[in-house]
């Protein structure tokens, strides 16, 4: 069986980055650092208020161009996190278990180590979205922030612990934000869209959602019947109270957008 120290998954081939990725440099550097996300995080929320309201008297920027270009890169960038993360879950699974796949923490080596960080590092890029709603003047929701704010904090939060079950989480959002960002992308470009994509994106968000609520009480079963699960109870709490706010937002903003019939131009967008 793989210990904490080594990855599951032989990969046939590496990019350069990821094989001259040292893991020890930039686990210290999130160790010393991972506070500078409340810095982050108060900055983006000045951002939100406050642009919000510079923009209240003035014209709104169309930045269609840019909102391909941004989201496009972001498309692109989940998809490879999907392709290089996804291996590395299903191996872990298929040789040991579903337990040990959101107990014991392996994948901070080697491939899917560099992608874990670069997860963990996009979450401050991934606030930008916010700048594009406000100078457009779109409807800016509290889903939309406050899922940035808590998933910043959270995860820079959980990085030096090397936190198990983030193996799960991110990969989640890896392949939900693959099919996201694209989809933002294209429509930015004007491309006529089916409204049943835009369904479907939420639906994955809100089975990423309710699968973070059932991975967060597997491992309270796991850690109340002794068993090792590299996940601390103060984090474990984060992460559930997180989850399920998740779930409740993302319900309601599926049953508000989809179920109940709403004034035409009155679409939003979430996370």
């Amino acid at each position: 069986m793989a210990t904490k120290g080594e990855s599951v998954h032989n990969y046939s081939f590496m990019f350069p980055f990821e094989k001259d990725w040292n893991e020890s440099v930039f686990n210290k550097y999130m160790v010393e650092r991972w506070t500078d996300s409340f810095v982050y995080a108060a900055i983006y929320v000045v951002i939100v208020f406050g642009g919000q309201v510079y923009m209240r008297t003035r014209p709104r920027y169309d930045l269609r161009p840019a909102l391909a270009i941004w989201s496009g890169v972001l498309g692109i960038f989940s998809i490879m996190g999907t392709i290089r993360t996804v291996p590395e879950l299903l191996t872990a699974i298929n040789k040991y278990g579903l337990q040990y796949s959101v107990c014991v923490p392996t994948y901070f080596q080697g491939v899917p180590g560099f992608w874990s960080f670069m997860f963990t590092v996009s979450k401050v890029y991934e606030l930008g979205d916010t700048v594009f709603i406000i100078l457009r003047k779109q409807p800016l929701i509290f889903l939309h922030w406050y899922h940035h704010v808590t998933v910043l904090l959270y995860v820079w939060y959980s990085y030096p612990d090397h936190t198990a079950p983030g193996r799960w989480f991110m990969v989640m959002n890896y392949l939900v934000h693959s099919i996201m960002y694209s989809y933002y992308a294209l429509r930015a470009m004007r491309f006529n869209i089916p409204k049943a994509v835009n369904i479907l994106v939420t639906s994955l968000q809100l089975a990423q959602m309710i699968i973070g609520v059932l991975i967060n009480i597997w491992i309270y079963q796991i850690k109340g019947r002794g068993e090792f699960c590299q996940q601390s109870y103060d984090n474990l709490r984060y992460s559930s109270i997180m989850y399920f706010s998740y779930f409740i937002l993302f319900a309601h903003f599926f049953y508000t957008t989809y179920v109940i019939e709403k004034p035409k131009g009155e679409g939003k967008k979430q996370d």
